[in-house]
């Protein structure tokens, strides 16, 4: 793990060496805050605009992909922040697997809770699909014979 973030780090100076050096070849009197003001911005403002395209599809199909993804974020950060902290502080053994433990744990219970949830959309579709069953052939019965059935009603719309 330790070695991992050693990479991203010095992957994360060659970009911003690389940054500095093209803005005073370009002449821009730009500070290291100045180049973190634009560049964390539009790389943000980016993001965001990939994000809202998204997830303006998938709210028509389910809001719950949309918390996975924000919640998969956030696990995402903690468990790298837990293993930041860990190095630091000289606590715990910096591993990478156990960041990627921790991601699996939230993926065990996440499907977990999928199994659990359509189960239960199941069990309840069963049970109204036998309840408008008996409620037409209620409405179909010959006492109730004396108008014609609507469309509506006799395909439970």
């Amino acid at each position: 793990m330790v070695d991992f973030l050693k990479f991203v780090a010095d992957i994360v100076n060659i970009l911003h060496d690389l940054i500095m050096e093209i803005s005073e070849i370009l002449g821009f009197q730009a500070t290291d805050k100045d180049l973190h003001l634009w560049i964390i911005g539009i790389i943000g403002i980016i993001s965001f605009f990939i994000v809202q395209f998204v997830f303006k599809r998938l709210a028509k199909w389910s809001i719950t992909s949309i918390s996975f993804i924000y919640t998969f974020t956030l696990i995402l950060v903690l468990v790298f922040a837990i293993e930041i902290q860990q190095g630091i502080t000289g606590q715990g053994q910096v591993e990478f697997a156990d960041a990627v433990m921790g991601i699996y744990g939230f993926l065990l219970f996440f499907g977990i809770y999928l199994v659990m949830k359509l189960l239960f959309y199941g069990i309840r579709r069963l049970f109204k699909g036998k309840r408008n069953i008996s409620e037409q052939l209620e409405e179909n019965s010959p006492e109730n014979q004396d108008h014609p059935l609507s469309r509506r009603s006799r395909y439970g719309k």
